[in-house]
């Protein structure tokens, strides 16, 4: 963790690791905690024994951070696949949640499909498995990503260990995942260029002070595509935040 104040703790995508911050942990650490952390299976932490990954592993890895920084009330940042971590973790210890951002990532899991297609985490194993990846993870950028970025980005994902990415992303889809409790602190979802916008409406069912805006000309990485722009709408988010 780096620097001092309110707390925020910024969740990575699937196959990503903490790196992917990097252009927000110096903009938020001059007025705030920033906490980064690779979630299990990913980056620099271990798998479990057991070999399972779970969202309540992951919330629950989240959770380690923030007792053992100290921190009552927290605001997470999820990318993609941390959004539903955070909205785990926000289901788990809702006492702890200030506020929830998600960065192209679902917040509302009725948007999600209910199950992968048959054989597309098992798409990622064996001589093919590779470049099943790669070309996922291409499909994440557009025409403007930069190159080097592209070339950054796809390091950090095809470094994941295989039983990570199929791991990762069952876990993401598990039907167990599928409550839909109100959840009541403040929420933001920044959506990529790309992404089709869920009708506002659906969302404040289930977020009723939430707020969505899209950040144009942006693949699915928009915080290290456009992180001057980012950092604005997330800094404006934190602004309202009674930590």
């Amino acid at each position: 963790s780096v620097g001092s104040g309110p707390t925020i703790v910024f969740v990575h995508g699937w196959t990503c690791d903490s790196s992917s911050w990097t252009a927000q942990v110096p903009a938020f650490a001059k007025d705030h905690r920033v906490i980064t952390l690779d979630l299990p299976g990913h980056g620099q932490s271990a798998s479990p024994k057991d070999g399972k990954l779970s969202m309540d592993l992951f919330a629950r890895a989240v959770e380690a951070v923030r007792a053992e920084a100290g921190a009552d009330r927290i605001v997470l940042v999820g990318h993609s696949m941390g959004a539903p971590v955070i909205r785990q973790y926000a289901h788990l210890y809702p006492q702890h949640v200030a506020g929830l951002v998600a960065v192209d990532g679902p917040l509302d899991i009725r948007v999600f499909p209910t199950e992968l297609p048959p054989g597309f985490a098992a798409s990622f194993t064996g001589p093919e498995g590779r470049a099943a990846r790669e070309g996922m993870i291409r499909s994440m950028f557009i025409a403007e990503t930069p190159p080097a970025l592209q070339e950054k980005i796809l390091a950090m994902m095809l470094a994941a260990p295989e039983a990570t990415a199929v791991g990762a992303m069952n876990a993401t889809f598990d039907p167990v995942n599928r409550w839909t409790d109100v959840i009541q602190s403040p929420a933001l979802t920044v959506y990529a260029g790309t992404a089709n916008v869920p009708d506002p409406a659906a969302t404040k069912e289930l977020y009723p002070k939430h707020e969505a805006t899209q950040l144009k000309g942006t693949g699915h990485f928009l915080m290290m595509e456009k992180p001057a722009e980012f950092n604005s709408l997330l800094a404006g988010f934190l602004d309202k935040i009674d930590f």
